[in-house]
C-alpha cells in the first residue's frame, strides 16, 4: 500500500469544491507530536500530492483544541538515550521536511497556541494566520534539550536577537509580542482566524495549479541558493509554464477583462 492510500490517524482532510483542503490535526489533549504522528506527515503530503484535487492546504486544529500543536510528546523522551535520541532525529528528518515541501501552497490556521516542533511546523507552512489570544514558544532549554540552534526560525529571518530570545528564555511569547518578528502574516481575534485562512486560500484557489506546484517547488529551492543562482534555477520552469495553456489563458483574460478558466496545462 502506498502512502497516499492510507489514511492518516490524527490528521483529517476535507477537500471542498474549489480545492481548498482543510487538514485538521486532532490528537488530543494538546496535538503533541510522537512516533506514532510523525509518520503521518508523509502520509499527508502523499495525499495531498497524489491528486489534483487539493490547490491549496490550510493546516489547522479543532475548535476546542488547546493547542494548535503542543510540541515534542514528551512521554517518548524519558526511556531515551543517546543512539535512540539519534534515532528520533532520522525519524524526524525523515517525516518533518514533508510538510514544508508539499508542492501546493499551505496556510496555517493558528488558532491555538504552537510549541516547539509544533511552532517550527508553523514555520513550514507559507502564510501565518495567528490568533491573537495564541502563545508560541521554543521551550526546549527548560527540557534541558536543544532547539536545533534555532534555525528553523533563522530560516524566516528573524532578528538574531529575537531568535536567541525564544531559545535562551524558553518563555512563552504571545502572538502580539511577535508581531513585528515576521514569523505571523497575519494576527486575528481567534474567531476570524479559520475566516482569514479561507480569504486567502480563496484568492490562491483560483491560480493554476501548475503555476502553484511550480512557484512553491522553486521558492523553497531558492532559500538554498544565491539569489543569482534561483533566479537562473526558475528560468526553465518558467519557459515551460509560458509555452502551457494556462498562460497562455492568463494573458488572455487579462487582455479581456474577464476571469480566467485555467485548465492547469
Amino acid at each position: 500500500m502506498s502512502e497516499a492510500e492510507k489514511k492518516p490517524k490524527f490528521f483529517r482532510l476535507k477537500t471542498d469544491s474549489d480545492g481548498i483542503t482543510v487538514v485538521t490535526f486532532d490528537r488530543p489533549p494538546v496535538n503533541a507530536m510522537s512516533f506514532e504522528v510523525y509518520p503521518e506527515l508523509r502520509i499527508l503530503a502523499d495525499i495531498i500530492q497524489s491528486t489534483d484535487e487539493t490547490r491549496v492546504m490550510i493546516l489547522t486544529s479543532p475548535p476546542n483544541a488547546r493547542a494548535w500543536c503542543g510540541g515534542a510528546d514528551l512521554h517518548d523522551f524519558l526511556p531515551l538515550d543517546f543512539e535512540s535520541r539519534l534515532a528520533r532525529y532520522r525519524l524526524v528528518e525523515d517525516c518533518l521536511p514533508a510538510l514544508l515541501n508539499i508542492n501546493r501552497p499551505v496556510i496555517a490556521a493558528l488558532n491555538m497556541h504552537a510549541l516547539g516542533v509544533g511552532f517550527v511546523m508553523a514555520t513550514f507552512c507559507d502564510i501565518r494566520v495567528a490568533s491573537e489570544e495564541a502563545f508560541f514558544a521554543v521551550p526546549e532549554i527548560d527540557r534541558g534539550v536543544m532547539a536545533a540552534g534555532g534555525a528553523f526560525f533563522t530560516r524566516l529571518n528573524m532578528p538574531a536577537g529575537k531568535v536567541r530570545e525564544l531559545v535562551f528564555t524558553g518563555r512563552r511569547f504571545m502572538a502580539e509580542e511577535l508581531r513585528n518578528s515576521g514569523v505571523f502574516d497575519y494576527i486575528v481575534p481567534k474567531k476570524e482566524v479559520m475566516p482569514k485562512a479561507m480569504e486567502i486560500a480563496r484568492i490562491i484557489a483560483k491560480k493554476s495549479l501548475l503555476a502553484l506546484r511550480f512557484n512553491k517547488v522553486s521558492m523553497n529551492l531558492a532559500e538554498t541558493m544565491p539569489w543569482q543562482s534561483a533566479y537562473s534555477m526558475t528560468v526553465p520552469m518558467s519557459a515551460h509554464l509560458t509555452a502551457g495553456a494556462d498562460a497562455k489563458e492568463g494573458i488572455k483574460a487579462f487582455l479581456q477583462r474577464r476571469e480566467p478558466k485555467y485548465s492547469d496545462r
